[in-house]
């Protein structure tokens, strides 16, 4: 497959890389600053360009069979989320290319909680934390505004997402927040990274949301 990565140098879209040319596909990693790619391997294709910019998304994602967007932004920031997302489900709009969003866990329901939001629950989102929370609400809301035509998929993941270990393993789960056998609701990055290219290779999620977890 031919996958384009924006956010390609971020602590998730770095993994997404690693897992799509280990299973021998042809990444295309797109960064706005050319300084920040040195760290990628030496299979990439890099390319420039902003994720904000959808003539940019339209011209990188051209002839690609999936985009996966994975970039976040920077503290203070945050609103940025929403009008990335637009641009990105604007810009493939363009081909017809498919769109893995990575998202957040602000809009899953905390389990035997009668429907509370996660963003709603302190115990998952302290006030600092809040305004990424919003903007990723609004991040899945572009998504289910998006007419009929955009090929979306948005990912959210558990309550802690962290560098870790790859074991290949992970639960599946739609609008609630999935929590272990150890009362942790968490998934490595390198795991959340196969789930991303699980769902790339073989889609099950065209036009929804899922959630993954341990």
């Amino acid at each position: 497959m031919r996958i384009t990565v924006f956010g390609a140098t971020g602590n998730v879209g770095s993994r997404v890389v690693a897992e799509a040319l280990a299973r021998g596909h042809e990444v295309t990693a797109v960064v706005r600053d050319p300084s920040r790619a040195g760290g990628l391997p030496d299979a990439v294709r890099i390319r420039v360009g902003n994720a904000a910019d959808r003539e940019d998304v339209a011209a990188l994602s051209a002839g690609q069979d999936v985009v996966i967007g994975a970039t976040r932004p920077a503290a203070g920031s945050e609103a940025e989320l929403v009008a990335v997302a637009e641009a990105l489900l604007a810009g493939v709009r363009v081909g017809g290319v498919r769109l893995l969003l990575v998202g957040g866990a602000a809009t899953l329901t905390v389990p035997g909680s009668d429907g509370r939001l996660v963003m709603d629950d302190p115990a998952y989102v302290p006030a600092a934390l809040r305004p990424i929370a919003l903007a990723c609400a609004g991040q899945l809301d572009a998504c289910r505004a998006a007419d009929a035509a955009v090929h979306w998929t948005y990912v959210s993941p558990p309550a802690l997402l962290e560098p870790g270990r790859r074991t290949g393993g992970y639960r599946l789960g739609a609008d609630e927040l999935l929590i272990g056998a150890d009362g942790t609701s968490a998934i490595s990055m390198e795991d959340f990274a196969v789930a991303l290219l699980d769902e790339a290779e073989r889609p099950r999620h065209g036009r929804k949301r899922f959630t993954v977890g341990y």
